[in-house]
């Protein structure tokens, strides 16, 4: 399946600075898999050593929180919208 991946600013140069990209893959994982293959350097960016999702990375999938569905294991399905958000932090 192929999906609209919104990338942010702060990735763009990864992207060759563009903000949506496609992506495809049946599962959140496997998307983020296919945006590695793509661009490499994305992953490290995204995933820790261990594979899992940064915790100063949101990752939505149709505006819901993967964290709140099945994470990785989400399915995704065509036409679907994933967006990468970084956490914001200040003081």
């Amino acid at each position: 399946m192929s999906v609209q991946v919104s990338i942010p600013t702060p990735l763009r140069n990864l992207t060759n600075n563009v903000d949506t990209v496609e992506a495809s893959g049946a599962t959140i994982g496997e998307v983020l898999t296919d945006l590695e293959k793509q661009f490499p350097g994305i992953g490290e960016r995204l995933l820790d050593a261990k594979g899992e999702v940064r915790r100063f990375v949101n990752i939505y999938l149709n505006g819901e929180d993967i964290r709140f569905l099945e994470n990785q294991t989400t399915a995704v399905k065509t036409n679907d919208e994933v967006s990468i958000v970084p956490a914001i932090a200040g003081g």
